[in-house]
């Protein structure tokens, strides 16, 4: 019996991609931007075409992989099990930090609602409140997780995709062109300080491609719905950014914690301003709660596959991984004590540039295995020539992003990389064992 009437169109998934990446990554950009200047533009674009080349890629690997685990999956057919472990473990580092970022978020417009000047131990406590309240509100499971963020999410939606439609009422060209590069730093330096920010909007591209079977023809509908919404989000990024940096003066946006709210409340009222901050607020929380199921989920794949202690297979009557969440939020709280700093904005940099780093290491390793996976699915060799070149400029990106991330972000994710190689050797016996005695035996 067909079941084509239940699948979604290539439409209806462009939209749903671009609405999963458009969470709480967004919130703060304006304000990291700002501190550049609006010749960041340059930097949307480039991450842009960086962006879709990876997304197609993992739309591909999504496709003609017979392999679970995700990105684990991927590159495993060309590094072994050591690549999926590694893969799955500085996947789950990164979210370990976004999510911290993410609560920051949060705390950045919370104190802006309330007019609040908070100290740094202060936001610090704040942080670590946030995540665990989005913690303890997964312990239901994934139905009412995904109930509270399919409404919540609304919350940045609306004043995203608003202000790119009526904020251009108030757009001061001049005010944009004086604010281009305000600081005067090289070209090359200016377009590559703002690299990691506008990457971190896009970070979760790779779950772009997890609803393949509930659309019709997801061989040809996939990469076109991927590239899609990737596009559609881009779009939606460029413009909301841009139209901010040509209504608030450059300074007042570089200093603020909440700067959609404070955008909302020069082209209206304080009072629009502070709703605007309620929404986001809620978005940030909504996004948090489902990050961190995902989190605890990721890590539950990776412990049912051996990878990681067993505490996280670990689950609830409600089906929820709830010692693996209280362990990640506990690690959480740790990181956020230990990341500190004079100010919420350079709090927020540090953690970002870092999620950035070592989410890319997967993103690298999946694209490295483009090629045998699709060897080994037999692929046509004309088909399996596009994509590993789209895949080969997704992996050259991903190496600018990582230069562009800076010199103490690649030295902490390299930290964090290289202990993971030191953590696979406790659990590689179950792995490799098999092999090394077929060696001895020869």
């Amino acid at each position: 019996m067909s079941t084509s009437k239940n699948k979604m169109s290539v439409l209806q998934l462009t939209i749903l991609t671009a609405v999963n990446m458009m969470g709480s990554g967004i919130i703060m950009l304006p304000t990291k931007l700002a501190e550049v200047g609006t010749i960041s533009i340059l930097s949307w674009i480039v991450t842009a075409v960086g962006s879709m080349a990876l997304a197609y890629a993992f739309a591909k690997c999504g496709m003609f992989s017979r392999r679970s685990g995700g990105m684990g999956g991927y590159a495993e057919y060309a590094f072994g099990k050591s690549g999926n472990f590694m893969a799955n473990y500085t996947y789950g580092i990164s979210l370990l930090i976004a999510n911290v970022a993410i609560a920051i978020s949060a705390v950045g417009y919370g104190a802006e609602l309330m007019d609040a000047t908070m100290t740094p131990l202060g936001i610090c406590i704040a942080t670590i409140v946030v995540l665990w309240i989005c913690t303890i509100a997964n312990f239901g499971g994934a139905r009412i997780t995904g109930q509270i963020s399919s409404i919540t999410v609304w919350g940045v939606i609306i004043p995203v995709v608003g202000i790119s439609i009526i904020g251009w009422w108030w757009f001061n060209p001049e005010q944009y062109i004086n604010s281009w590069n305000p600081h005067n730093f090289p070209f090359f330096e200016a377009v590559g300080s703002s690299i990691a920010m506008t990457l971190w909007a896009f970070l979760g591209m790779e779950s772009a491609c997890a609803n393949s079977e509930a659309v019709e023809n997801p061989e040809k509908n996939v990469p076109i719905a991927v590239l899609g919404g990737t596009l559609g989000a881009a779009v939606i990024y460029i413009v909301s950014t841009n139209v901010i940096a040509g209504i608030v003066p450059n300074m007042d946006l570089a200093n603020s914690t909440a700067p959609f709210g404070l955008a909302f409340s020069q082209m209206f009222t304080p009072g629009v301003g502070k709703i605007i901050m309620a929404l986001m607020i809620m978005s940030c929380c909504g996004s948090l709660l489902g990050w961190q199921f995902t989190i605890a989920q990721v890590f539950k794949a990776s412990s049912d596959s051996g990878y990681f202690p067993k505490i996280f297979s670990a689950v609830s009557k409600a089906d929820a991984p709830v010692k693996g969440m209280l362990v990640i939020v506990v690690i959480q709280s740790a990181l956020s004590l230990m990341t500190i700093s004079p100010s919420l904005n350079k709090q927020f940099n540090v953690l970002v540039n870092l999620a950035v780093v070592t989410n890319i290491i997967p993103y690298i390793l999946s694209m490295a295995a483009m090629i045998i996976l699709q060897k080994v699915a037999k692929v046509e060799p004309h088909k399996a020539r596009t994509s590993n070149i789209i895949a080969f400029i997704g992996a050259i990106y991903s190496f600018y992003a990582l230069y562009s991330s800076g010199e103490d972000a690649v030295m902490w994710g390299a930290l964090a990389t290289f202990l993971g190689w030191t953590l696979y050797g406790f659990v590689s016996p179950r792995f490799e064992m098999k092999q090394n005695q077929d060696l001895m035996t020869k």
